[in-house]
């Protein structure tokens, strides 16, 4: 077992897996609330510079909720550390690795081998920053994801690279090469996203991904949604300012309502009974 392992809840540890999927041997932390009963399942994709096991609150809300969990290190993380890929000069290449192993992920997950006990009729695809952006592009080609969640993350890379004189935010001090940016930009292939229910989850004061960026594709999402359902399938949430570090890496002391935000959201949409509860000792963010 690995030391980071060990520091999850123990209520989430007793129902928790350490894998590794599919023929690349993603590593992979499996949450299951009993690992008899099929159950909905989110992928979820860290942070750069994060792992899959950090926030492990929101695991055991999910678990709670009778939700399963699979958090993965993106690459270059966690079990694949690779320091290089630690900083945001890698950012594109840690982003375009994910969005291909997302399809193996899924395989594996629905795959025999498991039982049957993560219902492939109800996966749901979801990211914090760079893992809510590799989620987002995703989104944008054929998937079986039947609803999403993002926070602190940003879907019109465009803006979020490249942002005009008049955008908020200044530049990133890390120069991309936009015909590489235009690959991975969510907003530039929105004519083929399928609407789906997306949950939208931002500080305003983010100091790494200006929110109104991350706002601009909420609204044409939203848009898209309309003109082709008839319905408003984004739910946003934002504050004023949270105390997070760089108002980015978490919500502050608002994490407690993100985190039963989107458990919420994905009860409602992945059509399970919610018990999120309070707050308890065995929550670790």
């Amino acid at each position: 077992m690995i030391e980071r392992f060990a520091k999850l809840p123990r209520a989430l540890e007793t129902q928790a897996k350490t894998v590794h999927l599919g023929e690349s041997q993603i590593p992979a932390l499996l949450v299951h609330p009993d690992w008899q009963t099929p159950a909905p399942v989110v992928i979820w994709l860290h942070g750069r510079t994060a792992f899959k096991e950090l926030d492990s609150g929101r695991y055991l809300r999910w678990m709670r909720a009778g939700i399963g969990a699979c958090a993965i290190d993106l690459p270059g993380h966690g079990e694949r550390f690779d320091e290089s890929a630690q900083q945001p000069d890698r950012t594109l290449d840690t982003l375009e690795q994910l969005v291909s192993e997302i399809d193996e992920i899924v395989g594996a997950l629905t795959a025999p081998e498991l039982g049957g006990v993560f219902d492939a009729s109800r996966l749901a695809l979801g990211g914090m920053s760079a893992g809510g952006m590799g989620a987002m592009r995703r989104l944008c080609d054929e998937h079986p994801f039947v609803c999403a969640a993002v926070e602190g993350s940003c879907g019109s890379l465009d803006d979020l690279y490249f942002p005009k004189d008049n955008a908020p935010g200044a530049p990133w001090a890390v120069k991309h090469d936009r015909e590489r940016v235009a690959r991975l930009d969510p907003m530039q292939r929105l004519d083929t996203w399928r609407p789906i229910p997306l949950l939208v989850l931002h500080s305003e004061s983010d100091e790494m991904v200006p929110w109104p960026a991350q706002k601009k594709f909420a609204d044409a999402v939203r848009e898209r949604s309309r003109t082709l359902t008839g319905e408003d399938l984004v739910e946003v949430t934002t504050w004023p300012e949270t105390g997070a570090p760089s108002e980015h890496l978490g919500f502050g002391r608002y994490s407690n309502d993100a985190k039963n935000i989107q458990t919420e959201f994905l009860s409602r949409h992945l059509g399970r009974h919610l018990d999120m509860g309070e707050s308890s000792g065995d929550d670790e963010g």
